[in-house]
């Protein structure tokens, strides 16, 4: 049975959830290095890479190979409404959880109700021109 190993990137299986003021991006990464992982944000691309190597089998004829090796990648392109700066990641039990939280312009807010004062988005009430009348 002929093997050809494939040396592009895979893509890892993933979800993308919103909880309140954050999104939260939990990828599957069995087997993989933490050390390995490389997450990068260059603008509003965000970059996911991670490399699970090969093992290292001298003599040994196999019967099946599931498991992918090699480099694993995922980019997102983010929305102007996330807060880039605070992107945290955490690896867990082989799954690679980004939260990326949202921007505080992006949140709902309250605007507050005001009564009887002029504002620039509400005008005060037009003034009536006087007539005059013309002198004969």
């Amino acid at each position: 049975m002929a093997m050809y190993l494939d040396s592009r990137p895979r893509l890892m299986p993933m979800d993308l959830s919103r909880d309140a003021d954050r999104y939260v991006l939990n990828a599957d990464l069995p087997g993989i290095d933490p050390a390995s992982v490389d997450i990068d944000v260059d603008g509003q691309l965000l970059s996911i890479r991670a490399e699970r190597p090969a093992v290292k089998t001298d003599g040994v004829t196999w019967i099946a190979r599931e498991r992918s090796t090699g480099t694993f990648l995922r980019r997102f392109t983010l929305g102007q409404n996330v807060d880039t700066s605070n992107i945290s990641a955490n690896y867990e039990n082989g799954v690679l959880s980004v939260v990326i939280p949202v921007a505080e312009k992006a949140k709902p807010r309250k605007i507050a109700v005001q009564s009887g004062v002029a504002t620039a988005a509400t005008p005060a009430a037009p003034v009536k021109a006087a007539k005059v009348k013309a002198a004969a």
